[in-house]
């Protein structure tokens, strides 16, 4: 009988067993280590989640502000340990919500927030000094953080005592996700900015996550996804660095972000060659000194693209699967979606049902008694191997070509994720991959009604409303100097963070200070992809 040949989408062939001599070139100190030591192969911590489990997430964001404020009290009430906030298109865009470009979309996929007093009601109730809060932004990222400060100066809480985190990882939004408005030059420069002005002043927060999981939910492979993020990675420190900062200044603060998909081991090896190579490159590379700087600390996702409306239940078996391999990868940060987000924003019963099978997983299964319980693994160790290799080799092509800035000016990083894409696609369609309920073990569903979240569009004239009364409110006249200032900063070398917080302090609108740089950064046009 001939034996049918396994092979992952990155072009590992999966062998039928491991034995001893599949991982015996690996040196166990040196390629392996222990938990909690250089290289960091098997966690970052020596007891990883035996003192303290990971941080559990939901993320959330509708409406207006105070019905995601709502939210945020009882998914707190439930056991959740820290806020991740989604933003509504128009915030992510720089749109006011009575812009003509925001019709439609105002509150419909995140919560509105156009000016300081939208924030305040965000947080109306939760005290930043008692919650961590992480921002799913990235183009207006200097904005919102600058805001989200503003809040916590009005709570008076101290920015030493502010714990959380901003995406602020625009390189991959120009090629998997969309949501950008300036050219690179000008969008690297707010992410320095923000990243030099928390190592300075706001020293508990993670200026940025670096994203890979817009790129594996856009269609790459899991090489490509951690190779194209390690890549961005270097292209910020190395900005960071022409900015004048020592390494180990910022680096303790860089942390990253993944969609964890379906195929279990895949994902787990994927995690331990990420964390190897990123200790190896801020150590060797960067001549990092201070150990806490080769710490790869990253957050997940479970769900993302591979939910499916169809047989929507089975979801939450996929996002139990993904939890507990992102777990045995070493997470950090993790927030399961609900089985309804194929088709909804998830009801209060569903996101509490996402909650609790993360509380089963760090509770009850006794997963989190040991660091990486499948270290030594012979199969484990060498699909950690072969990966490493794999994307240190992309990394290495992708610097050839003059790093990640330059490939995507090229369309190089699109036409890799578009080809990937395709391919699945195909795979998919063929039935070569199989997907649960969508190309094998297909059901006639019999028509049922499912709890959909009904779009309010009161909301828009609500924000619009309330937009309109903080303009009748403030001093327009101080509005007009601060944009003057930001236009003028924004062409100097001058950190713009401060000039933002005094802006939007004094209630400036988000889109009117996005439109100032608009005005002259212009917007960055996507490349022919042929």
């Amino acid at each position: 009988m001939t034996e049918t040949k396994r092979v992952l989408e990155t072009g590992i062939e999966i062998r039928p067993t491991y034995t001893p001599e599949d991982s015996k070139a690996l040196d166990a100190e040196k390629d392996i280590g222990s938990p909690g030591e250089y290289p960091y192969t098997r966690g970052i911590h020596k007891t990883m989640y035996r003192d303290q489990l990971w941080s559990m997430r939901q993320y959330s964001g509708f409406g207006t502000p105070k019905d995601s404020n709502q939210r945020y009290k009882y998914l707190l009430d439930q056991g959740q340990t820290g806020l991740s906030v989604a933003l509504d298109l128009p915030t992510q865009m720089g749109l006011d919500p009575d812009d003509a470009m925001s019709l439609g979309e105002v509150g419909r996929v995140g919560v509105s927030i156009s000016t300081l007093k939208d924030m305040e009601t965000l947080f109306e109730g939760l005290p930043l000094d008692g919650v961590t809060t992480s921002f799913t932004i990235n183009a207006t990222a200097a904005m919102l953080l600058a805001m989200y400060l503003c809040v916590a100066e009005k709570q008076g809480v101290a920015f030493e005592k502010i714990g959380g985190t901003i995406q602020n990882d625009i390189l991959k939004e120009y090629v998997a996700r969309g949501a950008w408005i300036y050219p690179p030059d000008f969008s690297l420069r707010l992410i320095v900015d923000t990243i030099e002005y928390c190592t300075k002043h706001v020293p508990r927060f993670n200026p940025i996550s670096i994203a890979g999981a817009h790129f594996k939910d856009a269609g790459c492979t899991c090489v490509q996804e951690a190779a194209f993020t390690l890549a961005d990675a270097i292209e910020y420190i190395e900005a960071v660095l022409d900015r004048g900062l020592n390494i180990d200044e910022f680096a303790p603060r860089l942390s990253f972000y993944f969609y964890t998909h379906s195929n279990f081991f895949e994902e787990i090896a994927k995690y331990r060659a990420m964390r190897k190579l990123w200790a190896k490159y801020l150590r060797e590379r960067f001549n990092a000194q201070n150990p806490r700087s080769w710490l790869f600390r990253f957050g997940v996702v479970c769900g993302g693209s591979t939910l499916v409306p169809q047989q929507p239940e089975v979801n939450a078996i996929r996002v139990a699967y993904q939890a507990l391999a992102s777990v045995l990868g070493g997470v950090q940060s993790m927030f399961t979606c609900a089985w309804d987000e194929p088709f909804s924003i998830p009801t209060e019963e569903n996101a509490r049902l996402a909650l609790r099978t993360q509380q089963v997983l760090g509770y009850e299964t006794g997963v989190a008694d040991t660091p990486d319980p499948l270290g030594g693994s012979y199969f484990v160790e060498s699909l950690t191997k072969e990966m490493e290799d794999k994307i240190s080799e992309l990394i290495t092509k992708i610097e050839s070509r003059g790093g990640m800035v330059k490939s995507i000016k090229e369309g190089f990083i699109q036409r890799q994720i578009m080809e990937e894409a395709q391919k699945k696609e195909k795979r998919i369609s063929s039935g070569e991959a199989v997907v649960v309920g969508v190309n094998r073990f297909i059901i006639d569903e019999e028509e049922r009604e499912l709890t959909l979240h009904e779009y309010n569009e009161n909301v828009a004239k609500e924000q619009i409303e309330s937009l309109n009364e903080v303009r009748s409110m403030r001093d327009n006249g101080k509005v007009e100097k601060h944009l003057g200032q930001l236009r003028a900063v924004a062409k100097s070398d001058e950190n713009l963070m401060p000039h933002l917080i005094e802006a939007f302090r004094d209630y400036v609108s988000l889109g009117e200070v996005c439109r100032v740089f608009k005005e002259e950064f212009g917007t960055f046009q996507q490349p022919t992809i042929i």
